[in-house]
């Protein structure tokens, strides 16, 4: 039998990038799509799951991950083909690439950074060596080597010393126990105010959002729960994060598997996730936290499921007040875990857990949800 498809280990910096694109949805569309696939499959999601969260092919789908086994985030932009042959030499093109990752100070210029005409201008005078290129050409080739303009910014490495040891728990459960496997996060902060986005119009005929000024209603944090095995999310918002909020979503999640055996739930170590009582209650109750390596979170697999929400409940709205926000995202949750999964797949797993629930005679008293709200 093959291995399933699924990429490599996320480094930190892929990991980081990944989970910004998807948070903030800020890039084409090809892009984004591509950049939901890689954290959903470093989350233990198979392929037929995720093409389903990102409605493309499933052999797409595995074309991306193995396109980013191979060459990393690269992958995540189109090749496109097309366009006159090349006029330069593999040598000229390696020694503009080298000139435009070079600070200009060191080459003796007197500015910080190249633009499109200053580099070009420069090529063109360069001593013993004269290459004419013009702008348009200049940036298709810098485009072609994956060169493109940037702003400069800083990683956060992990400092964990025990990073490689929860990364290899967090891939273990994922891969022996996925059905009693869950996450958890909070998401937000979520603000009352106009909210700009993209949506179908008529051309030059853009949907308006009104601007605000005072913000009154203050903010809330949705405390997310995913079951990776139902690819399944619910959760509910609070005002703020804390140990007791947290603690109310880990026994909703514990309420998703009445059957007493253990669960394992990954999450990220901030400190309102790990106190006392937490800990005193998880041994209690069999239920394991595996949690993220500081500065990888994006480790976690609620992660890729965090983008969506964002786009289809907050992303082009204007809700009121926080009742009528809540009230949109959880319409979004019941419409989002309706069609989650393959409906055969979805219809197999419930007779299974049907036959299970009788055998044992579990009564469960309604849908995750009812035990978050």
């Amino acid at each position: 039998m093959a291995e399933p498809v699924r990429i490599r280990r996320l480094t930190d910096q892929e990991g980081q990038r990944l989970q910004q694109i998807v948070r903030r949805g800020s890039t084409n569309s090809v892009r984004y799509r591509r950049a939901m696939m890689l954290p959903a499959s470093a989350g233990g999601n198979r392929v037929p799951v995720i093409a389903q969260l990102v409605q493309a092919d499933e052999d797409t789908v595995r074309d991306v991950i193995h396109r980013f086994n191979e060459i990393g985030l690269a992958c995540l932009d189109p090749r496109w083909a097309g366009g006159r042959p090349r006029l330069l030499s593999p040598d000229d093109e390696d020694f503009v690439v080298a000139t435009a990752t070079t600070r200009p100070a060191k080459l003796g210029q007197p500015f910080s950074r190249w633009s499109l005409r200053k580099l070009t201008a420069y090529l063109r005078k360069v001593h013993g060596r004269m290459i004419r290129i013009g702008c348009e050409a200049l940036r298709c080739l810098l485009a072609r080597r994956a060169i493109t303009f940037q702003r400069t910014k800083t990683w956060k490495e992990s400092t964990d010393p025990e990073r490689g040891t929860k990364l290899d728990r967090i891939e273990h459960v994922l891969e022996h126990f996925p059905d009693r496997v869950f996450a958890f996060d909070e998401f937000g902060p979520l603000g009352i105010r106009p909210t700009d986005g993209s949506c179908w119009a008529g051309r030059g005929r853009p949907d308006r959002v009104p601007a605000t000024y005072h913000r009154t209603h203050g903010v809330t944090y949705f405390h997310g729960c995913y079951s990776v095995g139902d690819d399944t999310l619910w959760g509910v918002n609070r005002r703020r994060k804390g140990a007791v909020n947290s603690l109310t979503a880990l026994k909703s999640i514990r309420a998703a598997r009445p059957d007493g055996a253990p669960i394992y739930v990954i999450m990220d170590n901030l400190s309102a996730h790990k106190g006392t009582k937490i800990r005193a209650w998880a041994k209690k109750n069999k239920v394991e936290l595996c949690f993220t390596p500081t500065n990888a979170s994006w480790a976690n697999p609620i992660e890729a499921h965090f983008g969506p929400l964002r786009q289809f409940t907050l992303a082009n709205s204007h809700h009121p007040n926080h009742t009528v926000q809540t009230r949109a995202l959880h319409a979004y949750l019941h419409s989002r875990n309706a069609n989650a999964r393959h409906p055969d797949v979805l219809a197999a797993q419930r007779r299974e857990r049907a036959r299970i629930r009788s055998e044992k005679g579990i009564r469960w008293g309604g849908h995750p949800h009812s035990a978050a709200a």
